[in-house]
């Protein structure tokens, strides 16, 4: 009997659990529509790298080493719109496209290289080598990303980790830039498994890093030139490096990241943790809202994919103590195939390549090519989340309901970090939950002020905020957020 009991009461909540995710489906759609793009029969596209050229057309890479391009990439409907054509084949698993001087340049495993359509016939007849300063040995895991031009006209380049353990060619384990004319700089060390690379609004560069030794869970990791992001197993590469100087102490395994970054004046933790499985479980592309609104009301605000559960994360920083943190928050899902690779158009327009080769996802397609479009409609979300010394400011897209959002009842927070540790991931740690006290409205009830009992450095702050409605009694679209609290703000 007990059995049967449980057995019922398993099928309940699975039930339930399927009724909750269809009832968001359908929330989201009120909000965001998910367009597909009908990939050729022929196609294994697998998508890598995304951009969009001067004729208008999205370069689209595949794993497999070909670049398309598709027309009408802003189509009504792409899925009967937009045609494929070849531009290029024979590369070496492209994970990044950009554009600069008529030249589209492709991030391979092995090299930087720069391709150019002489003829006009639409695809590519010049290929040149622009850097290949860097080794690779075959192995599985030897991935290169590939980041857009930044301001000083570098690409920024972060080398998956040989083996996932260690770096038995020059460079694994780092993040480079390369300049358009080839020159190759070594950047960052630190690097474990890359999963995208991308900007800010202000034009600094991000890498998403994936779970395994030295890094808890995944996170968002600023690559600030000079320093160290976390795994040491390519350090003994600082010999060929001699502009970044001695290579930094070693961390201590079985520590905590804040703790450590307090001994290693080179070492830079994530700006943001994506609590494993809660948030996904495997992070990959870095991208920003560079619509100016044309995207829903999240101008300035990055997102980043999970290739796992085949979603999009929204990511708010800030500068804390002269460092990047900040707070994640459950986004958009039902991408077809494994999220990787994310573009936002300056129409608004955000398209995202999926993949699910070598590990599974939760969008079922091989591979897939979306556009995601603003119905016009503003969700009810929290908008910003800002640390505080005695807890924390929300502000919302929509004004809020001062009865319930000025309730500390409507508000529950824990917190928890991850062990820094040689060995693969970590288990949520050191669980604490801190009681909010006050919960204090603006007047223009845009804004809500939590002062709460303690805050723990080095804590990611898990703020459940289910209690709160809007003015016109809606509730929260999302009402989680992560936020990483690397140090706690003096004022």
């Amino acid at each position: 009997m007990k059995f049967l009991t449980y057995t019922i009461a398993s099928v309940s909540f699975l039930f339930l659990s399927v009724v909750s995710v269809m009832a968001q489906d359908e929330q989201q759609q009120e909000y965001y529509t998910i367009k597909p793009f009908e990939i050729p029969e022929d196609v294994v596209l697998e998508v890598g790298g995304l951009e969009l050229t001067d004729s208008g057309k999205l370069a689209v890479s595949s794993r497999r080493g070909d670049i398309y391009l598709v027309s009408d990439p802003f189509s009504k409907d792409p899925a009967t719109e937009s045609k494929f054509q070849v531009y290029a084949k024979g590369l070496h698993e492209v994970l990044g496209l950009a554009q600069k001087d008529g030249w589209l340049y492709a991030t391979q495993r092995c090299e930087v290289t720069r391709m150019k359509d002489v003829d006009g016939d639409g695809r590519a007849d010049i290929f040149d080598t622009v850097s290949d300063g860097w080794e690779i040995n075959g192995d599985y895991h030897e991935y290169a990303f590939g980041s857009k031009f930044d301001k000083d006209g570098n690409m920024w380049v972060p080398l998956c980790l040989t083996g996932s353990f260690s770096s038995q060619v020059p460079f694994r384990g780092w993040c480079l830039r390369v300049s358009a004319d080839g020159k190759m700089t070594p950047t960052v060390s630190g690097v474990r498994s890359p999963g995208g690379i991308g900007m800010n609004q202000d034009g600094e560069m991000f890498y998403t890093d994936n779970q395994g030794p030295w890094n808890g869970t995944s996170g968002l990791k600023h690559l600030k030139p000079g320093h160290f992001v976390g795994h040491p197993g390519g350090n003994h590469w600082y010999d060929l490096a001699k502009n970044m100087g001695p290579a930094p102490q070693e961390p201590e395994s079985g520590s905590r990241f804040h703790i450590e970054a307090k001994k290693i004046k080179e070492y830079m933790p994530a700006a943001v943790l994506f609590p494993y499985n809660k948030m996904g479980k495997s992070a990959s592309g870095v991208e920003w809202d560079r619509s100016k609104g044309k995207f829903g009301p999240f101008q300035g605000q990055m997102l980043v994919g999970d290739q796992s559960h085949s979603t999009i994360m929204r990511i708010y920083l800030e500068k804390v103590k002269g460092r990047y943190q900040g707070v994640c928050f459950p986004f958009l899902k039902g991408i077809g195939s494994g999220t990787l690779p994310l573009l936002m158009s300056d129409q608004g327009g955000l398209f995202v390549g999926g993949t699910n080769r070598g590990w599974g996802s939760s969008g079922r397609k091989p591979y897939s090519l979306e556009r995601i479009d603003w119905t016009g409609k503003v969700p009810f979300e929290i908008h910003e989340m800002h640390a505080k010394p005695d807890g924390f400011e929300l502000t919302f897209t929509k004004p809020v309901d001062p009865s319930t959002a000025g309730d500390p009842k409507s508000y529950q927070l824990g917190t928890y970090t991850y062990i820094y540790q040689s060995s693969y991931g970590s288990p949520e740690v050191d669980h604490t939950e801190p009681k909010v006290l006050k919960a204090i409205v603006s007047e223009d009830r845009l804004s809500v002020r939590l002062v709460i009992d303690s805050i723990q450095e080095g804590h990611v702050h898990e703020l459940t905020s289910s209690g709160v409605t809007s003015a016109n009694g809606e509730s929260l679209w999302h009402d989680l957020a992560y936020y990483t609290m690397n140090q706690i703000p003096d004022e």
